[in-house]
């Protein structure tokens, strides 16, 4: 892979360019002395937080950019519910993951009653049994629509991987008997969809720190990927796979 070549970086955040608050310095070092040169983009599947959460998250580095470089799977959320008419939801997800929907869709209206169309499953870090109950039982309805933002089973930390939302569709799956119809993170590609119309695939790269979500997400969507050994995956995980990353690295400070 010619890096020169690459116009479009990709960056996952959680594990790739921090760590909890803890930044990767190499790959932050890398994003500062190619802002003003590349086109960079920051993409998460971390349903907890809002955008403008990761803008000043990001500033605190040093990373000062708009709004309109996060990516999140906030964003096909709101226009899938909007598009299909999705009024009236449950969701399993914090207060800022409503704040978040209230705010692009002012006519939603939160509700576990019999009017209810869908059940929105995030990375809620508010969880509670209520939620679970309620949730629970109105999946039981099979009109009940059940949708999830992201299929990661943990969330990286500095004290260690934490549960997240593939973590609690199992839950789901045991207690209710239903899987999501609809999760709209990595690895899928509609994630990416802002971006694809913009750039040429052989000019983009997608750096991560995941085999499942983001090198799968790279080669979903004809990518290149770049994997830092900062977050989740091993050295040792890379024996096997049908197809290897074009780089791997520690992290972005060698290059």
């Amino acid at each position: 892979m010619d890096i020169g070549a690459k116009t479009c970086f990709v960056f996952d955040l959680d594990g790739t360019v921090y760590l909890g608050d803890r930044p990767i310095q190499g790959t932050i070092d890398f994003i500062l002395r190619n802002l003003a040169r590349r086109e960079l983009f920051f993409l998460t599947n971390n349903t907890s937080k809002n955008l403008d959460d990761y803008l000043r998250k990001l500033a605190r580095f040093g990373i000062v950019v708009g709004i309109e470089r996060i990516l999140s799977p906030l964003l096909p959320l709101a226009d899938y519910l909007r598009e299909h008419r999705l009024r009236r939801v449950y969701p399993v997800g914090n207060a800022s993951f409503q704040a978040y929907l209230k705010e692009r869709l002012p006519e939603i209206e939160f509700t576990c009653g019999d009017a209810c169309q869908a059940v929105i499953l995030a990375y809620d870090t508010e969880l509670t049994y209520q939620k679970l109950a309620e949730s629970c039982l109105l999946l039981q309805r099979p009109q009940v629509r059940f949708l999830s933002t992201h299929p990661d089973l943990v969330c990286p930390s500095a004290q260690g991987p934490l549960p997240d939302v593939g973590s609690f569709v199992k839950l789901y799956e045991a207690a209710t008997g239903r899987l999501p119809e609809r999760i709209f993170g990595k690895p899928d590609t509609l994630i990416l969809s802002p971006l694809l119309e913009r750039f040429r695939r052989e000019e983009m790269v997608i750096v991560g720190d995941r085999l499942t979500t983001d090198k799968t997400l790279a080669e979903n969507a004809g990518i290149d990927f770049i994997l830092v050994l900062s977050g989740e995956a091993k050295r040792e995980d890379l024996p096997g796979l049908a197809r290897q990353p074009a780089l791997v690295l520690d992290d972005l400070g060698a290059l």
